[in-house]
């Protein structure tokens, strides 16, 4: 028996919302931890570890090897979703790479998207990015989770297909999450305090340039006051 492998809390919170029995893509697998990880635990698990670079995708193999996990894992070279073949998964994970990135992944390779019912995504930034993708491909954000590792704040957002539930997001909920932005947690305030502090900073910085953009500066202004809202420290505003 192979010794047990140990994920990042990051990577335990986006593990635990694959549901038993899962049939999951990794896509930018890097070692193919989380693959391991889910399938070790769950033998009923069967996973696709995509990687678009020679290096990690040769160390993802070396883990799927080390762990004796062939017959449940397999490790594929290619960029995004062009690693899978049609209706070939139920569920994809997207950890670990920035929101835009994420948010292009999903939107070349939607083609591959018709029978995944749930997408479990962790940008590192952007997070509206991905949050605005789902909701435009009928996807509800079921989840929301927010967590601090070494010293990097994360989001993990959880989309779940076609459920009765209709997306009505205002772009603040885009911003901030719905859940996340309802729950108001502790690290969040930390979070958007952080933002508000690095804003101000923009807006004045651009309000003592000799050109001025107003368009950019009004933009920010919004946000910042969207901010305070949902701090709680300013009034409300639309």
């Amino acid at each position: 028996m192979s010794e047990q492998i140990k994920l990042s809390e990051r990577l335990l919170n986006v593990a635990s919302f694959l549901p038993q029995g899962s049939n999951f893509a990794d896509i930018g697998s890097d070692h193919a931890y989380l693959p391991c990880y889910v399938c070790q635990n769950d033998q009923t698990a069967r996973a696709i570890a995509g990687e678009v670079n020679e290096g990690p995708f040769s160390s993802a193999q070396d883990t799927v090897e080390k762990y004796q996990l062939n017959h449940l894992i397999d490790v594929r070279l290619g960029n995004g979703l062009s690693v899978l073949k049609h209706d070939e998964v139920e569920q994809v994970v997207i950890a670990g790479m920035g929101g835009s990135l994420i948010r292009s992944i999903l939107e070349e390779g939607k083609d591959k998207l018709s029978k995944v019912e749930l997408i479990i995504a962790q940008p590192n930034v952007d997070e509206k990015n991905v949050r605005h993708w789902l909701t435009l491909h009928d996807y509800e954000i079921q989840d929301e989770v927010i967590l601090e590792e070494n010293g990097h704040t994360y989001e993990i957002i959880v989309g779940k297909k076609g459920t009765d539930k209709i997306n009505h997001l205002t772009e603040k909920d885009l911003l901030f999450g719905p859940i996340l932005g309802k729950e108001k947690n502790e690290l969040f305030c930390e979070k958007w305090t952080s933002e508000k502090e690095k804003l101000i900073r923009v807006i004045n910085q651009m309000k003592n340039a000799k050109i001025q953009d107003e368009l950019k500066i009004s933009h920010f202004e919004k946000q910042l006051a969207w901010i305070e809202e949902v701090l709680g420290d300013g009034k409300n505003h639309d």
